[in-house]
């Protein structure tokens, strides 16, 4: 696996796979990476010749007072964990190189509506951040097909619908979300947990299952189950940003007669904020 810090060095590469017809995956990554991205890679390799990851910590997607100085940095551990999965190059750019006008100096890429609910609501700015990076790694790249869990439901829908209205070249591929084997998401973030915090984490797994099964069963009050469900994130000890359910395709405000949804949930436990989804079908 080659490590490439420099667009110009990455474009002849690429260059050299397409000419020979080669189909090119992308996955793109802020690094500290866990078994989900590397799931990620697998789910690539059985869809490409060739496979690009993509280690980048965004500085555009964190808000003011957000994390961005405390995240990992784990660049080493990264290499090792690609490699082993077959990855064929690492994009790992300096700030400077994706943003050589600096963040005052960026062109923006924004979706309007979706990137201003739910998540985008508590995180002002957030999803311009990822559709901004998403875009320029997607334009430096140039894959066939990117890759992105869908643990990260909103920022999927972000980056589809900027996929469309830009009429952008390629494939965004929705990968299911990865699971501890007691049900919590697999997130980087998962590392700022206590121990105590960590065995409590699996509760926002099971909130939200008991949320889409009254759902399933056909309960559509959906204001009060809401309600219950976030009642039930703070008795166990979190503190949540919100819970609701949405029509699945664009996080609209579902009426009875939507037949697929997702419930989603975002809620700080202790210093680490957590998101899950679920998605449902009604028959």
């Amino acid at each position: 696996m080659q490590t490439i810090a420099a667009i110009a060095e990455l474009r002849p590469i690429i260059a050299q796979w397409r000419a020979v017809g080669e189909r090119i995956a992308l996955v793109p990554t802020m690094g500290n990476l866990h078994a989900g991205h590397i799931h990620l890679v697998e789910q690539a390799r059985q869809r490409a010749q060739r496979v690009v990851a993509s280690v980048f910590v965004n500085p555009l997607q964190f808000s003011a007072g957000e994390d961005l100085d405390a995240y990992p940095r784990t660049l080493a551990a990264d290499q090792q964990q690609l490699a082993a999965a077959g990855t064929d190059l690492l994009f790992a750019p300096t700030e400077q190189e994706m943003y050589p006008q600096g963040r005052d100096g960026v062109t923006y890429v924004e979706v309007p509506g979706l990137s201003d609910i739910l998540c985008g609501a508590f995180r002002p700015g957030h999803f311009r951040g990822v559709a901004t990076v998403v875009s320029k790694l997607f334009n430096i790249v140039q894959p066939d097909l990117a890759l992105f869990g869908a643990k990260d439901y909103q920022q999927l829908l972000v980056i589809r619908r900027m996929e469309r209205d830009l009429n952008l070249p390629l494939e965004v591929v929705g990968i299911p979300t990865v699971r501890e084997a007691d049900g919590l998401a697999m997130s980087s973030r998962n590392g700022y947990l206590a121990s105590a915090e960590r065995q409590r984490a699996a509760q926002l797994y099971a909130v939200l299952t008991e949320l889409s099964q009254a759902v399933r069963g056909g309960r559509r009050d959906y204001a009060a189950l809401e309600q219950a469900a976030g009642e039930r994130l703070v008795a166990a000890g979190f503190r949540p940003d919100y819970v609701s359910v949405r029509r699945a395709e664009d996080l609209a405000t579902p009426d009875e007669r939507e037949r697929r949804l997702v419930v989603l949930a975002a809620a700080y436990l202790g210093k680490a904020r957590l998101i899950d989804n679920l998605l449902i079908n009604i028959d």
